[in-house]
């Protein structure tokens, strides 16, 4: 199995099993929860440095376990969401969010022109020509995008424990709904949707093209430790591959 590309210690996009041969591209935007030191914390501390709020906790994990099951690249942020969120657009007020939840973010609040330009010269843009680059190499590419989400959410609990996330091509997302594991509490466009800006990602990369493409959405007390990440990357893995085969037949 191929190992991640050498990567330097200023790296902002990670790109994993590189010379894989699988169609399916799999993609975290909310890996890491690192914040460069000049930001100084963006003025955080204490949990809020390693919650949800700043990465998505878990999802690298399982889109690690995913690619090397799949055989698939996995293009992932180095950096966390609250410095730029690679799941945004540059002009999205998400995109370096001044809170996030219940969360305020001191080192977000008043931002100037030019700063904003350079969070998203030096952060999104590497993340999001590494992306097109990957894709651009692969035949057919189908692109899936890998989060995780946590179960309470401005003190409301959530019963969804995998959500299929789509936006107006809903071809994959419709597939993989027909099969959903009845393990698990699976829904259409939960816990967020299109309405909640979160398909950046698929309608930047996915819809002009039309390749085929999906967001999975993962509870976190799901994946808390080794063991249940590698299970999850498991189930999601063949759930993909199902999703893809006619008959049946292996595709990776």
């Amino acid at each position: 199995m191929n190992h991640p590309e050498r990567l330097s210690d200023d790296a902002v996009v990670e790109v994993y099993n590189a010379k894989a041969t699988s169609p399916v591209v799999l993609v975290c935007e909310h890996a890491s929860a690192h914040i460069p030191a000049e930001f100084d914390d963006l003025g955080l501390s204490g949990d809020a440095l390693h919650s949800h709020v700043a990465w998505d906790p878990g999802a690298v994990s399982v889109a690690r376990g995913m690619s090397r099951q799949l055989d698939a690249v996995l293009v992932a942020s180095r950096i966390s969401r609250l410095i730029y969120d690679c799941n945004r657009p540059p002009d999205a007020a998400g995109a370096m969010p001044e809170r996030s939840e219940i969360v305020d973010v001191p080192g977000n609040k008043g931002l100037s022109t030019a700063q904003k330009a350079d969070r998203v010269a030096t952060y999104y843009e590497p993340f999001r020509a590494a992306l097109s680059e990957v894709l651009a190499r692969v035949s057919d590419p189908v692109l899936v995008t890998v989060h995780s989400f946590t179960p309470v959410y401005h003190g409301q609990n959530r019963d969804v424990e995998i959500g299929v996330l789509h936006d107006k091509d809903t071809r994959l997302a419709d597939a993989l709904l027909l099969d959903a594991p009845g393990a698990c509490v699976v829904r259409r466009n939960e816990p967020y949707g299109p309405a909640d800006g979160v398909t950046h990602t698929l309608k930047e990369h996915a819809l002009g093209p039309g390749h085929l493409n999906v967001m999975l959405e993962v509870r976190n007390d799901l994946i808390g430790n080794e063991r249940d990440q590698a299970a999850m990357a498991d189930l999601l893995s063949g759930w993909i591959r199902r999703a893809l085969t006619p008959a049946g037949a292996a595709i990776c």
